[in-house]
């Protein structure tokens, strides 16, 4: 059976966590939403964790953690906290599973192929450091790496190259969900079929924000597909309220919450339904001319750097990429001029 589990906007005292309690359903957490933050410089500054906060996560079944990484890109344009400022959150409270830092690739956030390179490479980097953070810490049976990608054959780059650390018991959990069709070449089905065929036996996924609609195809997976998770009440009681002219209370909040919970796993009761996703190719644009090249190939040793770790991977490379381009172009043509002296 796939596990549902409720994604709470905070843990602040009140209706929605009562409901939560009272349901005895696993929650999620955002490190953004165990944030402190600043606005006296104009803008949002973060400023460390409220982990007084934790306390009254007592009497839930099980809390996990999520890094936030969709929030702070379209908030704030990036993650506001280092690896080792997030890994000290992930040990300061016995959470059941915590999630690597990533890079998500939404269509709001990365706009084009590149781009969804570049935060594809940053991800693979992230959770090795995370990763590495958390066997010094004690936690590494904690740990969740996290994949990200537009297609499914994105996905695949992120397991192969964290593959080594993906033994039998380990949950993925698969990043830029919430936003994506259920069918299609690029499908939330698409993806998930495509690593049930190429991971091991013993590896799971957590799916983060999937749809409800999507539970009625994924219970053919289940053996694949561990747990879910989702907010989608909120959006929910917003429209209500606005439907009703009146706020948006907790107690509202809540009851969207548990109608949420019930309908979903009414849904997980569904007879199984099939999909099948037609594969298209990845069409990558040959570089026409040698600037284009010189550039490309530019963005393709910058990722290597960043994955291997000779660059952070929350550095700012895009202002580097039309120098290292001209360098490339300048050792090529020193090379050509050399080669072309030695032959007469």
């Amino acid at each position: 059976m796939i596990e549902i589990i409720l994604g709470l906007p905070h843990l602040s005292a009140g209706a929605i966590l009562d409901r939560a309690r009272l349901l005895q359903q696993p929650v999620l957490i955002s490190a953004n939403a165990l944030s402190r933050w600043t606005r006296k410089a104009g803008w949002a500054q973060w400023r460390g964790w409220k982990t007084a906060q934790l306390d009254n996560a007592s009497g839930l079944p099980s809390v996990d953690l999520d890094s936030g990484g969709f929030v702070c890109a379209a908030r704030y344009g990036g993650i506001p906290w280092s690896v080792d400022q997030y890994m000290a959150l992930a040990a300061a409270y016995p959470f059941r599973r915590f999630a690597s830092l990533d890079y998500c690739v939404e269509p709001e956030i990365a706009r084009d192929r590149e781009e969804i390179l570049d935060r594809i490479s940053r991800t693979i980097r992230a959770n090795r450091d995370c990763r590495a953070r958390a066997m010094d810490l004690g936690i590494i049976d904690r740990f969740m790496p996290v994949i990200q990608g537009r297609t499914p054959e994105d996905y695949e780059r992120c397991v192969d190259a964290l593959a080594w650390s993906l033994v039998p018991g380990t949950i993925i959990g698969v990043g830029s969900m919430c936003r994506r069709d259920i069918h299609g070449p690029e499908g939330l089905m698409a993806v998930i079929e495509h690593l049930d065929t190429i991971l091991p036996a013993g590896i799971r996924l957590h799916a983060f924000g999937v749809k409800g609609a999507a539970l009625p195809f994924l219970t053919a997976f289940s053996a694949r597909v561990a747990s879910i998770d989702s907010q989608a009440y909120g959006i929910a009681a917003r429209r209500d309220a606005y439907r009703r002219g009146v706020p948006k209370s907790d107690i509202m909040v809540a009851d969207h919450l548990e109608r949420w919970l019930r309908a979903q796993q009414a849904r997980l009761t569904e007879k199984g339904r099939t999909t099948f996703a037609p594969r298209r190719p990845i069409l990558q644009a040959t570089p026409t001319n040698p600037w284009d090249a010189a550039i490309a190939q530019a963005r393709r040793e910058i990722r290597s750097l960043i994955e291997t770790g000779d660059l952070e991977h929350d550095a700012l490379t895009q202002a580097w990429i039309e120098p290292w381009a001209a360098d490339l172009m300048t050792q090529a043509l020193s090379h050509r001029s050399h080669s072309a002296g030695a032959l007469r």
